[in-house]
Formats: C-alpha cells, sequence, structure tokens
C-alpha cells in the first residue's frame, strides 16, 4: 500500500478550450477529415455495457466485414462507429442521426416514464378506501 501514495487516482481530463473547439475541420468539399484511431496503443479507456443482442450484433458486423475482406476487432467497428457519428453530428447538427436518435429515445423514455407514474399513482377510487 505504501506504494500507491505517490501515484495520484485522478483522472487527467481535457480542458475547457479543447473541450469546446470545433471537433474535426471540415474540408470546404464537405468532406469531415475526422478519422477514428486505428492500429496503436489507446491510452484511454471507457466501459460500455451491452445487451447480449448488441454483443451479438457486432459479433456479425465483424464476421461481414471480414467477408468484404476488412478485417477489423470490435474495438475497431465501435471506433470507426463513433468517428463516422460524430463527423455527422459535427457536419448537421441537430439533423444529425445521432441527435435525431437520441432525442427519440429520450422523448420514447420520458412516455415511458409517465405511463409507469400513472400506473403507481393510487385512482379515485383507492385514494377514497
Amino acid at each position: 500500500m505504501a506504494a500507491d501514495r505517490g501515484r495520484s487516482r485522478r483522472v487527467s481530463l481535457p480542458g475547457v478550450a479543447e473541450l469546446f473547439r470545433p471537433a474535426a475541420p471540415v474540408d470546404p468539399d464537405g468532406s469531415d477529415q475526422r478519422r477514428a484511431s486505428g492500429r496503436e496503443r489507446h491510452t484511454q479507456k471507457i466501459t460500455v455495457y451491452l445487451s447480449a443482442e448488441e454483443l451479438l450484433d457486432l459479433e456479425r458486423a465483424r464476421l461481414a466485414l471480414l467477408r468484404y475482406g476488412a478485417a477489423a476487432d470490435r474495438g475497431r467497428i465501435v471506433r470507426e462507429a463513433i468517428a463516422v457519428l460524430l463527423a455527422d453530428l459535427d457536419a448537421r447538427g441537430r439533423d444529425s442521426l445521432l441527435a435525431r436518435r437520441i432525442a427519440r429515445a429520450g422523448s420514447e423514455d420520458a412516455g415511458t416514464q409517465v405511463s409507469q407514474d400513472q400506473e403507481q399513482l393510487p385512482g379515485p377510487s383507492e385514494s377514497a378506501m
């Protein structure tokens, strides 16, 4: 335990200027320059939990890419998907696929929460008892 005293467990985060700069430059012809990192050592890590179905879909995508002659591991596929979605978000903003799907999921979640709240509220006959 004495060896851990010198090391900080704090995560180094980017500053405000780094967070709010444009994420990827866009060429005049409209193509984005956002690229996913390839086969390199990655020093940052996140944990993502997937359902069994989502993991199976990811594995199916990996095998489909292999059939097309594009071998990639699951991490590479996820990094490419993130790069594509973020480039679309940069280019199209509110009209991007990611923004529309997140907004739709948020409104569906809110609708589900309202119906769950209504189920939990006592009705007029129950509150009178």
